[in-house]
């Protein structure tokens, strides 16, 4: 095995693929494990690099290779390959010259031309079974005195250093470089958001920097909000094949993150010497030795890494019901998660005549509406059916919830809480599903949308650690699992300064830890501090955001008021030109906030129904009187419980410390409710917080 010390600089990746080529025409067994590319540092760390020496010049190097025959420069170039590390990429460079000078003026002999032409096959045909021992090294012959007949030349000519800085499409040895890198500064394991936010953060603080991304899936790393939001209200089929989509505002764009134009190739990538990021699809990491840095692939491949970032995020989580069934069962079920579930729900959604929708949250709430939405041009019968009282009834206030319901019911679906499956079977083409009630549906297909799963099957292999509650790799607030391993995303189970430990399954979070983790790779050695937010929208005139703990068990307070044009999905995406709102509020900043008097508006403050506990706040019902009065003085009427919630602010308390936030049909305002968990005071007054959100601000 070869080890070549400063894999960063383009002459040892250069030096890398001499040596190849050097190698295989003695027939050597060159397998693309058996050559790797190690970085300085990690020389220096596995002592398997060798000392760094002094570069002999580049006419003596020219001198030396130019005694003897074809074969014989061959073998003096591998010796100085061998010997003298510092000066490869000289060497590389001159014996290009010398095979375009001796394919120009055709003194190659045919005689030799015929074994030149057979160390070319083997070049390509790696030899089995045919070791590199001490002996066959030994058979280069030393250095002769012969470098003294070279012609004397200052420096290397325009043409030769042309030459030297080639691109890789022109290196002959380039089709015998391994596909797959052998070492990897920065390594990110996971080709998600997460990996996504950490590349451009790591490219932003070293602008050099080479990243390897190693996915299971066969894609390059996309957005996963779309899938079930903007693509399902497409009416232009040839653009969701390409897995574009248009924004509430109308405006086209893509769920890949990057054209493929953006990535390097994985065997180029050592040739940048500005850096870049390339993808290798449809490989696993199987173990993480942390000692040697090491990470070894599902096909043996071993790749030397710097830093590493696991962000393998989480997998759909099924039903006992669905795991016992029957594989014809199984194989009309859909476990929603990436662009391969939805192309083949889409697929089905166009042939079926029922689709069973199990999970009520986000997911199963916005596939629903999404489905719905297509039931009405086709005879698409859709059914939701989950466990609670309400859609999202384990986030949303329970008169929230029940009103969210209704919405969906809206859409065209067919909604059944306090349900769930009992068991499943499969009979004439269909799947026949028996409820808890008693009921019996039969349908051509189920999606099952009822959380994650985090991807921690590493954690054994690699000697990491698993949080028994929240699950996902432990990390500490800077998201480190052990010394240069760091882990983002849905796997992650963080230290959070403000609200403890937690772990996070939504968008904004992957962009907020991936890019975290991304800077501390790089040195920044900062905590988690910023809280990331979420959204879901039904379509595109209802939506919400949220941050912090949002749990319907926790004592809840709200503020509403009217809603306008304005406040809806797809005017906020037409004004901002941005469908993902975890990019448009922080855009937005933390704008000026003006204190208004709630008196001279229409608006309801009450608590959650289940959360009159004496440790939630009691609402001042003289100052809801008082206003109430003025409303009617006015003729106008301030909205009840019973009302259409047009928008507003939902605060979740724990020790009358606001820990959570849901902005309902409110955008552009998550930066004050960041702000106000960031503080963590405690609050007497409710109606004063709501001023910050200016909820009247688009009235007329």
């Amino acid at each position: 095995m070869f080890r070549i010390a400063g894999a960063g600089s383009v002459t040892a990746a250069r030096l890398s693929a001499a040596c190849c080529r050097a190698v295989t025409s003695k027939q050597f067994q060159v397998h693309g494990a058996s050559l790797h590319v190690l970085s300085s540092e990690t020389s220096r760390k596995t002592r398997n690099g060798p000392a760094h020496r002094t570069p002999p010049s580049w006419q003596s190097v020219r001198a030396m290779a130019s005694a003897g025959e074809s074969q014989s420069k061959i073998n003096y170039l591998f010796y100085g390959l061998a010997v003298l590390f510092g000066g490869g990429g000289i060497v590389y460079w001159w014996s290009r010259k010398y095979m375009r000078e001796t394919s120009k003026d055709g003194s190659t002999s045919k005689k030799a031309a015929a074994p030149a032409a057979a160390a070319s096959k083997e070049a390509t045909e790696p030899v089995a079974e045919t070791p590199v021992t001490a002996t066959t090294k030994s058979e280069a012959p030393p250095a002769q005195p012969a470098a003294a007949e070279a012609p004397a030349e200052a420096a290397p000519d325009a043409e030769s250093k042309k030459l030297l800085d080639a691109t890789p499409q022109s290196y002959p040895d380039y089709e015998v470089m391994p596909e797959i890198p052998g070492h990897a500064k920065y390594l990110l394991i996971g080709g998600g958001t997460a990996s996504f936010a950490a590349f451009r953060a790591i490219r932003a603080s070293d602008a050099k920097a080479q990243v390897l991304v190693v996915t299971e899936e066969e894609e390059l790393p996309y957005m996963r909000p779309p899938l079930s939001k903007e693509l399902w209200y497409s009416d232009e089929p040839k653009l969701v094949e390409k897995m574009k989509f248009k924004q509430w505002n109308g405006k086209e764009r893509s769920v890949y993150y990057n054209p493929p134009s953006f990535y390097v190739e994985p065997k180029e990538l050592a040739y940048q010497e500005n850096g870049g990021v390339a993808v290798v699809k449809g490989r696993k990491v199987m173990k993480l030795d942390p000692q040697k840095q090491v990470a070894v692939l599902d096909n043996g491949w071993e790749i030397f890494y710097d830093k590493v970032l696991i962000a393998t995020g989480g997998r759909p989580r099924n039903i006992p019901v669905f795991e016992r069934a029957s594989q014809e069962v199984k194989d009309r079920v859909t476990l929603f998660r990436g662009i391969k579930d939805f192309k083949r729900l889409d697929e089905v959604s166009k042939n079926a005549s029922s689709i069973v929708v199990v999970g009520g949250g986000f997911l199963g709430s916005e596939l629903t509406c999404a489905l719905g939405k297509r039931s009405r041009d086709s005879s698409l019968k859709v059914i939701q059916m989950f466990p609670e009282a309400g859609n999202m009834g384990k986030v949303l206030p329970e008169y929230l919830s029940q009103w969210t319901t209704a919405k969906v019911r809206g859409e065209g679906a067919t909604v059944k809480p306090e349900t769930f499956v009992k068991r499943a079977r499969y009979s004439d083409g269909k799947v026949i599903l028996k409820l808890n009630t008693g009921e019996e549906i039969s349908t051509d297909h189920v999606v099952v949308a009822v959380g994650l799963e985090p991807n921690t099957e590493l954690a054994k292999e690699s000697g990491l650690e698993v949080d028994d509650t929240y699950g996902g790799f432990r990390v500490n607030a800077e998201l480190e699992a052990r010394s240069d391993i760091w882990v983002a995303g849905d796997a992650s189970s963080f230290y959070d300064i403000k609200l403890g430990r937690r772990r996070v399954e939504h968008h904004d979070h992957a962009v907020v830890s991936g890019r975290l983790a991304g800077e501390n790779m790089t040195g920044a050695k900062k905590p988690y501090w910023h809280q990331s937010m979420f959204w879901s929208d039904l379509g595109p005139d209802v939506g919400y955001e949220a941050i912090g703990i949002v749990d319907s068990s926790l004592p809840t307070v709200a503020v509403f008021a009217k809603a306008t044009e304005k406040d809806t999905p797809r005017a906020v995406v037409e004004e901002t030109g941005e469908s993902l709102r975890s990019v448009t509020e922080t855009e937005a900043g933390v704008r000026e906030t003006k204190v208004f008097d709630l008196a001279n508006y229409p608006f309801a403050l009450f608590p959650h129904p289940e959360s009159a506990t004496d440790e939630a706040p009691a609402p001042d019902v003289e100052a809801a009187a008082k206003l109430v009065a003025e409303v009617e003085a006015e003729n106008r009427v301030a909205p009840t419980p019973k009302e259409d919630y047009g928008k507003g602010v939902i605060f979740y308390l724990r020790d009358d410390v606001i820990v959570g936030v849901v902005l309902w049909n409110l955008f552009n305002r998550m930066p004050i409710a960041r702000k106000i968990i960031k503080e963590g005071k405690q609050h007497q007054d409710l109606a004063e917080v709501a001023k910050l959100f200016d909820l009247h601000a688009d009235e007329d």
